[in-house]
């Protein structure tokens, strides 16, 4: 499926015509530029691609490996970008991102991506940012990077909302369950590593754009990319303090186990005391009492009965308490 769109003079021009056509739309006017919007492209498409655009070989054969790192290639006539669009956290705990990558040239922008990434966040920031659409090709790069800035700034709103929740966990229960706690914690480290990773490191390319190594950006929209490099910035700090929280919590569930642990040994240890005393005395002494059943097998039956029913009785009084 691609989705192709032109502006010409500073307004929308055309929409949904054919790839071949992007060439000759170029060639046209050279007040126009075009954004193409290809979702699970193959090599056919990106061959049409490297026709109309004139693509670098080593640009195309990326586009076509998934798993790229984000990254900022520059070409002698294009530019290759890789960013993850980061779509929050699933029933699993687990981060859910998706892999975008773009070609981005003087007059074209052409991105690629998976079905589920939400390139209509991308179009709503266009079109309400429409006054500035005269900057061509830049305005369309920060469209994208603006829209992926926002989701992983929501997903590390929402991440810090569940460490604050992990956090009221560990005190607010009388008796809270430890794997539990750690089992979220660690999912949340994971997906805390993951932004990390894939998200944080598009800083440098938003530097590169920024600083001018970019040829095809124009002065006129730093400032909007500058406003994107801001929110990274904040979300690489935010991602390290909420590592260093998540870290906390995990210390602090195993200081509170072990004070468990070492509070359940005391009581474990005094009933023991309290049990062995009687149990001294008469033993020392050879206590002996007759019982009803003595000699008889319905006596055994009853004294093993006993026996299995206080066990059980404390089993169950123990798992109760966490003890067990």
């Amino acid at each position: 499926m691609v989705v192709t769109r032109a502006w010409r003079n500073g307004s929308a021009a055309e929409r949904d015509f054919p790839v071949d056509r992007v060439s000759d739309l170029l060639e046209r006017d050279d007040d126009t530029f075009v954004w193409v919007d290809h979702t699970d492209p193959g090599p056919e498409d990106l061959r049409h691609v490297e026709d109309e655009l004139g693509i670098h070989a080593l640009a195309l054969e990326d586009a076509l490996e998934p798993g790229q790192r984000p990254k900022l290639d520059r070409y002698r006539q294009s530019l290759f970008l890789v960013v993850y669009d980061v779509d929050g956290i699933d029933d699993d705990g687990e981060l859910v991102t998706h892999e975008v990558k773009a070609f981005v040239t003087r007059r074209a922008l052409v991105t690629m991506h998976g079905p589920d990434v939400d390139m209509a966040a991308v179009e709503r920031r266009l079109g309400a940012n429409a006054d500035v659409c005269d900057h061509g090709v830049p305005w369309l790069v920060w469209g994208l990077l603006d829209a992926v800035v926002d989701h992983a700034t929501a997903t590390v709103e929402d991440i810090e909302a569940r460490i604050e929740a992990l956090e009221d966990d560990l005190f607010e229960h009388g008796n809270p369950r430890e794997q539990q706690i750690q089992r979220r914690s660690f999912r949340l480290r994971k997906a805390l590593g993951v932004l990390r990773r894939q998200v944080v490191p598009t800083r440098d390319s938003v530097a590169s754009f920024l600083h001018g190594d970019a040829e095809s950006i124009q002065d006129g929209i730093r400032p909007y990319f500058r406003d994107v490099e801001d929110h990274l910035v904040s979300v690489a700090d935010s991602v390290d303090q909420l590592r260093d929280a998540v870290s906390s919590v995990l210390d602090t569930n195993l200081n509170l186990a072990s004070n468990r642990q070492n509070t359940v040994m005391k009581k474990v240890t005094s009933w023991a005391a309290i049990i062995a005393i009687p149990t001294a005395i008469t033993g020392f002494f050879g206590q002996n009492v007759t019982f009803p059943g003595e000699g008889h097998w319905s006596g055994l039956a009853a004294s093993v009965s006993l026996i299995l029913a206080t066990s059980l009785v404390l089993y169950r009084v123990f798992k109760t308490k966490d003890w067990l």
